[in-house]
């Protein structure tokens, strides 16, 4: 386990990975890229003041991103990852577009490999209504679904479910046993993982959707994709210590800190920042 590290002792400014999501889901990303480059300073961002961003207009998601990306950059970010599906569709392009020297990693739902490897034909989503909306998710199913079945599921209110921290509430069992059987009775074999909070919660998924089932779990990929960019722009940590996680949030830093060291044993200080209009600062 970590010693606690505060923002401004961490010596975080070099080769800085940084992260953000609306909540916690971002954080199984950072999980994945912990554990393959465990030497990475990393930054995580929880926007919680607008949780969560899958029940928003696009447009308001893009303008967040923006602000947050701006943040980012202001506190060092060597490259960033959109931990987040709502947020990659609805930012991932603009943002390359306005920060081109900056390698940006953003998430899609799997379509792709799902429709390669289902043997029955059928795909489930489970994902959030704001990424079935946009742009990136539906030009994916154009253009591997045509083939196969997909089954969308916008799993209504189990993000907020899971930001609460207790993973085994009867709640988030019944929103997901709604979404996943009706799904296997139609023949659905594989499952695609669309939104960054669903794989706390794979223990369960994978208990209602069978054993045989195929779940696909973003995480590993996005993280080897760091990890090539790193490489690639020479921003890969040389020293064989454990990088330092820091984190902010626009919510309650006393519950990002409980919620990483529940979900991924670190002790680390989270501090608070807030919006002023579409800008991010620190809060007093």
């Amino acid at each position: 386990m970590q010693d606690v590290e505060t923002l401004e002792n961490s010596n975080i400014l070099f080769s800085l990975v940084a992260a953000f999501d609306s909540g916690i889901g971002g954080l199984s990303i950072v999980r994945a890229i912990r554990k393959l480059i465990p030497s990475q300073n990393i930054l995580y961002l929880a926007d919680q003041a607008h949780v969560p961003y899958g029940e928003k207009e696009l447009d308001e998601v893009l303008t967040f991103a923006v602000g947050i990306a701006e943040f980012l950059i202001m506190r060092g970010a060597a490259l960033i990852v959109v931990a987040c599906n709502t947020a990659s569709s609805a930012a991932l392009h603009h943002l390359r577009k306005i920060f081109p020297d900056i390698p940006i990693v953003g998430m899609e739902p799997a379509v792709k490999p799902a429709t390669a490897i289902t043997k029955s034909g059928v795909v489930g989503v489970l994902a959030t209504p704001a990424t079935f909306q946009g742009e990136l998710y539906n030009s994916l199913v154009e253009r591997f679904g045509k083939s196969v079945t997909i089954l969308q599921e916008p799993c209504q209110g189990l993000v907020q479910e899971i930001e609460l921290g207790n993973l085994q509430n009867k709640r988030i069992r019944q929103i997901l046993t709604h979404a996943i059987k009706p799904m296997i009775a139609k023949g659905a074999d594989v499952f695609v993982l669309g939104c960054t909070h669903y794989p706390f919660v794979m223990p369960l998924i994978r208990e209602i959707a069978g054993e045989e089932a195929t779940i696909i779990n973003p995480a590993p990929a996005v993280a080897k994709r760091v990890k090539f960019l790193l490489q690639k722009n020479k921003l890969l940590a040389k020293r064989k210590a454990n990088g330092i996680l820091t984190a902010v949030t626009t919510g309650n830093p006393d519950k990002l800190q409980t919620a990483i060291f529940d979900l991924l044993h670190i002790r680390t200080t989270v501090e608070g920042i807030k919006w002023q209009a579409s800008k991010l600062v620190h809060a007093k």
